[in-house]
């Protein structure tokens, strides 16, 4: 019988580059002729947002931020060692890099031999390691756990997709940074892994490419994609792979990857914050173990907070509602100026 072990982690990109570039994305928005002159200034922004932005605009912040995050990563990590799995697959968002306008699955299986990649040839900047660009990042691959993985919620009723080689991309920053900041202080990444992708952006997978655009190039309804899948069926495909790698005969890591509400999805904040008082509430649910608040969450309400990467977590949830287990350890990072709030969690057998 399967064991397995849960964890929530982030892949903010910021976090790849020093701490003078963590706040890019709120420098990029306000720049914005849309948003308005009121909104350009510290002054007309929320009280908590002012206090985080401080004098030296949000610098003390960001090194604050960078110990929060590389502290809940080394934590991770340490309980990802102790566990030692035998794989790990990581739930994770495409954002417009291997699947394009010729394909949009809602979920995918990676099931590749390797994974390799050169991720500083695309990172704007330098990076925080001091990596040249052509460092290359060669990570094992898992192709038969992913089959196993694959068949089984197939057989569930999950028409999940697969695949055994990369269409447009060698590995999404979503599932690479998440093995970047897991190996923060570069020990090496010796477990294989099997990337789940789930189409959190949706309506703005191929319409915003899924990333960050300015308020006045924000996509207007009519040019809006077809909708991710329904969380409550995220939340149900992760009960069933749980249930899939219970009746396998490995230890798995079961990874959830994604920061919370963005603010460049937000434009009931102007693209300037995420809506923190949405996260907090799911963070609430969390610790509390309420799963059910978690599956019933509409996603209407997902996409006006800004959470749409969200549905990663969706999976894990259901993944450990089915196993029984409540978080045996979380965090919660704040922010209103680094784009996003952040959560880890753990869930030990």
């Amino acid at each position: 019988m399967g064991q397995i072990l849960g964890l929530g982690v982030t892949h903010f990109p910021p976090l790849s580059g020093p701490d003078e570039n963590l706040g890019r994305i709120l420098k990029r928005a306000i720049e914005d002729p849309a948003v308005p002159e009121r909104l350009r200034q510290p002054e007309g922004w929320p009280a908590a947002m002012r206090e985080e932005y401080g004098a030296d605009a949000g610098l003390t912040a960001a090194r604050q931020h960078r110990e929060a995050l590389v502290a809940g990563f080394r934590n991770a990590r340490r309980v990802l060692d102790e566990f030692a799995p035998d794989f790990v697959v990581i739930w994770g968002d495409d954002q417009y890099e291997n699947f394009k306008e010729d394909v949009i699955p809602p979920f995918c299986v990676l099931a590749y031999d390797s994974l390799a990649t050169k991720p500083w040839e695309y990172y704007r900047g330098p990076n925080v390691w001091n990596e040249p660009t052509d460092k290359i990042f060669a990570y094992q691959g898992q192709r038969n756990a992913g089959k196993f993985i694959a068949s089984g919620m197939l057989e569930a009723g999950f028409d999940v997709s697969y695949a055994y080689r990369p269409l447009h991309h060698q590995l999404g920053h979503a599932f690479l940074n998440t093995l970047l900041f897991l190996d923060y202080d570069r020990k090496g990444f010796p477990y294989p892994v099997v990337p789940f992708q789930v189409n959190c952006y949706g309506r703005r997978v191929v319409a915003q490419q899924a990333g960050a655009r300015g308020l006045s190039q924000f996509p207007s309804e009519d040019q809006l994609d077809p909708p991710s899948p329904a969380p409550w069926r995220c939340f149900d495909l992760g009960a069933a792979c749980a249930r899939v790698v219970e009746k396998s005969p490995w230890r798995v890591a079961l990874i959830a990857s994604s920061s919370w509400s963005h603010a460049f999805l937000t434009p009931k904040h102007y693209l300037l914050y995420p809506d923190v008082e949405a996260d907090r509430a799911l963070y609430d649910a969390l610790q509390a173990g309420d799963y059910a608040t978690w599956r019933q969450r509409p996603l209407s309400a997902i996409e006006d907070s800004g959470q749409q990467e969200i549905l990663n977590w969706m999976c894990l949830m259901g993944a450990m509602n089915e196993l029984g287990r409540r978080p045996t350890e979380t965090s919660y990072v704040q922010s209103y100026i680094f784009n996003s709030n952040k959560c880890f969690a753990v869930f030990e057998p």
